[in-house]
């Protein structure tokens, strides 16, 4: 996986690589996002190029929540996709995490 981040002062922002995280990524996603979680406390998940994301790839993202604020730290998402929105409100995962539309609205929220 080709992950980049952009630091905004103390908020890392990083839009997802590929287009699905799902369990042929999820490992792989975890395993190279974890020492990134480590580095920094506030994260910004750009979600726009997902297409897809299956229960694989909800546990790896509820994963790196868990593990931003056990350490007190936060994970804002936006830019989802309408199939991703839905499936997020299906299982109830837009009540756990902080989604926003647009970039702005996120790393907004992310400086309070």
């Amino acid at each position: 996986m080709n992950m980049s981040i952009e630091k905004m002062g103390p908020i890392s922002l990083m839009v997802l690589p590929g287009t699905t995280l799902d369990a042929s990524n999820a490992k792989d996603f975890k395993r190279e996002i974890e020492p990134m979680l480590a580095a920094s406390s506030k994260f910004v998940f750009d979600m726009s190029k997902l297409t897809f994301v299956d229960s694989s790839g909800l546990a790896v993202l509820l994963s790196c929540l868990r593990q931003l604020n056990a350490s007190g730290g936060d994970l804002k998402l936006f830019g989802m996709t309408k199939p991703v929105r839905a499936l997020f409100e299906l299982v109830r995962m837009h009540r756990v995490f902080d989604i926003f539309n647009t970039k702005d609205e996120a790393v907004h929220a992310s400086w309070n």
